[in-house]
């Protein structure tokens, strides 16, 4: 049985030019594979800090900046719908806060998402821990 990936780039309130766009959906389906995941339909969809400020505060009654936001559609142990909302001012903020390539940081953001989806947490300090290794470990491979 083959895999079948679909992955989506929407924007909202902002426009920017996506870096290596079809590598990246490859590299998220690459990892979606290495998880036994079958068949995907991921939407992200980048927007401004205001926008997913408005997002947060309307479905998550959070008041606060933040880089992603996803909404698990539809999540089993072979298959994955969500919509992931992410913030490009914040991607741009947290490049610059931590020396990073922007693109780097957009994809580390991206695959974030994908982890939560995978049931990767980040509430606790070994959670974080735990995610940001992997995180890392995904990114070596694009």
């Amino acid at each position: 049985m083959s895999n079948k990936h679909s992955i989506e780039f929407y924007y909202e309130e902002i426009e920017f030019p996506f870096p290596e766009e079809e590598k990246t959906k490859l590299w998220i389906s690459h990892v979606l594979t290495l998880f036994n995941i079958q068949s995907s339909d991921l939407n992200y969809i980048f927007c401004s800090d205001d926008y997913l400020l408005k997002v947060n505060q309307e479905h998550l009654n959070h008041d606060y900046y933040t880089d992603i936001i996803t909404f698990p559609l539809e999540v089993t142990a072979s298959s994955i719908q969500s919509d992931m909302f992410i913030s490009y001012d914040r991607i741009l903020d947290n490049a610059t806060t931590h020396g990073e390539e922007v693109n780097t940081e957009l994809r580390r953001v991206m695959i974030h998402g994908v982890l939560h989806m995978l049931g990767f947490g980040d509430k606790t300090k070994e959670e974080q821990e735990r995610m940001r290794a992997k995180e890392d470990e995904m990114l070596k491979m694009i």
